[in-house]
């Protein structure tokens, strides 16, 4: 049984269809996304209908994190969530073009109005992290110093150095998305990063938790790199209560 963990997609279904095919998932799989489906590539409307979809073609139910950009683009519908007014800036209007929808500051709450029902639902289902086996899926860290019960969405989606420059206190290896690199980030047994920047011509990163494989796409190819990860750990020991 696999449980396959996927980086950030940001609008770019062509490479994520490619990458769902290379690995077929059995009804006994578990997929689990980190977030960031949408903003800044050419289909954000055609990731959410393919993902919809996957429980009908493999027989799966996946588990959708949510990213800080469906943050920003909830905000923006005016549903519960934060800085609407940068959803704009950062890819937004790449998404509203995906749904035949033109772009204006001033017309958030009324495109509510033009999105398919089943995306909103979507959009407001998503969670802030998943735990699985000794590994915590996160969109994009946690506060290093607290233990999960305290951390809020504003961590879970918005963080960034403070969690990778410091070692967390959590019994978890993290695995997580939202800061792009070149290659995957290793901080073993603490976290691993697979936001690979795909959207940015890089790759779309999946990660086997349970056979220790990595799956790649690189943006605008068809052929998936299989490879097994080399490194062998842990997860880290819970922190000592002073």
């Amino acid at each position: 049984m696999g449980c396959y963990v996927i980086g950030d997609i940001h609008g770019c279904v062509d490479e994520l269809v490619c990458l769902i095919d290379a690995i077929r998932p059995a009804s006994s799989d578990r997929l689990i996304f980190l977030g960031d489906y949408v903003d800044r590539g050419p289909d954000s409307k055609g990731v959410i209908s393919y993902i919809l979809g996957l429980n009908d073609a493999f027989g799966v139910r996946p588990v959708f994190l949510k990213g800080n950009h469906e943050d920003m683009f909830l905000a923006y519908l005016g549903l519960p969530g934060r800085y609407g007014d940068m959803f704009l800036y950062n890819g937004g209007g790449a998404t509203l073009a995906s749904y035949g929808v033109k772009t204006a500051p001033e017309r958030g709450a009324a495109v509510l109005e033009e999105l398919p029902p089943e995306h909103i639902k979507f959009l407001r289902s998503l969670v802030s992290y998943h735990v699985t086996s000794g590994f915590l899926c996160v969109h994009a860290g946690v506060n290093p110093l607290k233990p999960l019960e305290e951390q809020d969405e504003m961590e879970t989606l918005w963080i960034r150095n403070e969690f990778i420059a410091n070692r967390h206190r959590l019994p978890y290896t993290v695995i997580f998305g939202h800061t792009p690199q070149r290659e995957i980030f290793y901080d073993l047994p603490y976290k691993i990063g697979i936001d690979t920047g795909l959207v940015y011509g890089n790759k779309l990163t999946c990660i086997d938790l349970e056979e220790k494989t990595i799956y790649q796409i690189t943006r605008r190819s068809r052929k998936v790199n299989r490879s097994a990860i080399k490194h062998k750990w842990s997860p880290p020991a819970p922190a000592q209560t002073p």
